[in-house]
């Protein structure tokens, strides 16, 4: 699709002009929409583009990128938002013990380079911090005030969200109580930080799409929502401890997103191979961004290439592209 970066003159005076009476109605109604379809054209896609940390964590486990670089990298190649990951800083916070200088020396270390490359901090998504969904109410609150540093910094960062994660009991009426209470617990706190909880569908019950939305209507927070992510439906691996053993049970893709989709307040574009096309091998992305689009979502996509066929900075400009084609075929 032809993409302009402004409204040309041409397409104005077209607009102008079939108002006044130049042309005959049905000259008037053509150049009009035709004049408008340009404008659509120039305002690109429904949603904006951020990029999720993960999709460069091998580079900063191998050591060829500091953590710190992540803003240089998205800038150059095109993104507006930041997700950051928080384990791919465990290394030097564990290391001082999360301490409170340790978490401000984050803080305004990714601060610094989010408004040097002129980009927003939109999410951090949180790892490590315990079992939000444990059946021991008291490891259950003490993850609560784990993920408590990670509210603060996300509001420090001017981020509008945190990710968590609900592992915890695998027995679904179990699970489900836990998570209301875990998520109702660490809500009310990030509530005056103007920070939302978001629960990524990622891996056990809370990739039963269905549970998950429910717990969502259970907790009934105004900033506790999802994060629906296209690829991450296995509910149960042929081998729980072994993550490349493929998925036993699968909750179906589209089904899963269009349920989460009404609590969404992010939303993450998993990647992993592409056809010669340029297609993604097992997701559909013009039906899964239809089905965003249909939700009246419009704010970030984050783009989460997760594959091992291409190269990290490959495979991210892969489904970045795949993500703006997808998006121009959409009705």
């Amino acid at each position: 699709m032809k993409r302009r970066k402004f409204v040309t003159k041409t397409a104005v005076a077209g607009l102008g002009l079939s108002v006044i009476g130049v042309y005959s109605c049905k000259e008037a109604k053509k150049e009009a929409s035709e004049a408008m379809q340009e404008i659509k054209e120039i305002e690109g896609p429904f949603f904006k583009l951020s990029l999720a940390q993960w999709s460069v964590h091998r580079m900063i486990w191998d050591g060829k990128l500091d953590p710190y670089d992540f803003a240089a990298k998205a800038k150059e190649w095109g993104f507006a938002g930041l997700e950051y990951v928080s384990q791919l800083y465990d290394k030097e916070l564990s290391a001082a013990n999360y301490s409170a200088e340790a978490m401000a020396a984050f803080v305004d270390r990714s601060n610094s380079e989010a408004e040097k490359h002129g980009l927003e901090n939109v999410l951090i998504m949180i790892d490590g911090q315990g079992d939000l969904a444990t059946s021991d109410a008291a490891e259950r609150k003490k993850a609560v005030e784990n993920h408590h540093k990670w509210v603060d910094a996300a509001n420090a960062m001017g981020c509008h969200a945190i990710r968590v994660n609900l592992a915890g009991s695998t027995e679904p009426e179990t699970w489900m109580a836990n998570s209301v209470d875990g998520l109702s617990q660490l809500a009310s706190y990030a509530k005056d930080k103007n920070i939302n909880i978001l629960v990524e569908n990622h891996g056990g019950l809370s990739s039963n799409a269905a549970m998950l939305a429910e717990v969502m209507t259970k907790v009934n927070m105004d900033n506790c929502g999802t994060l629906p992510d296209f690829g991450n439906f296995c509910i149960r691996r042929n081998d729980p401890a072994d993550y490349g053993s493929g998925c036993a049970e699968m909750y179906d893709l589209y089904k899963g997103v269009s349920e989460l989709m009404p609590f969404a307040k992010a939303v993450s574009a998993k990647s992993h191979n592409f056809d010669e096309g340029g297609n993604e091998t097992e997701i559909d992305y013009t039906k899964m961004l239809q089905i965003v689009k249909d939700a009246g979502y419009t704010g970030y996509i984050g783009v989460e290439y997760e594959g091992n066929e291409l190269g990290e900075m490959e495979g991210i400009m892969a489904t970045k592209a795949l993500m703006l084609k997808s998006a121009s075929e959409l009705s």
